[in-house]
């Protein structure tokens, strides 16, 4: 059901990597390094392929109007579920 509300988010990512020619995984990373400089993703992956793809999101620019376009779409997405399964979030000390 969770994963059906949040379409909308990963919707947003994918119209705006066709866009910018890039992944849904390089925009996510990209508009984080695109906040603040010292806001620094950590991205899981074991594959190198991934990996590789991850390391693209470094060469993508949002002008301005770019990220303002996109932090006001994501605003009027209501992200539903939890961030981890509740045994998960247990050991996360939150």
């Amino acid at each position: 059901e969770a994963r059906k509300a949040n379409q909308a988010l990963v919707d947003l990512l994918r119209r705006t990597a066709e866009r910018k020619k890039a992944t849904p995984a390089q925009i996510a990373l990209a508009r984080l390094l695109a906040q603040k400089p010292w806001i620094v993703p950590i991205p899981g992956t074991t594959r190198l392929h991934r990996l590789e793809e991850n390391i693209g999101a470094v060469s993508l620019e949002f002008t301005p109007d770019d990220l303002r376009d996109i932090n006001e779409a994501a605003s009027k997405i209501t992200v539903q579920g939890a961030r981890y399964p509740e045994r998960l979030q247990q050991m996360t000390g939150r």
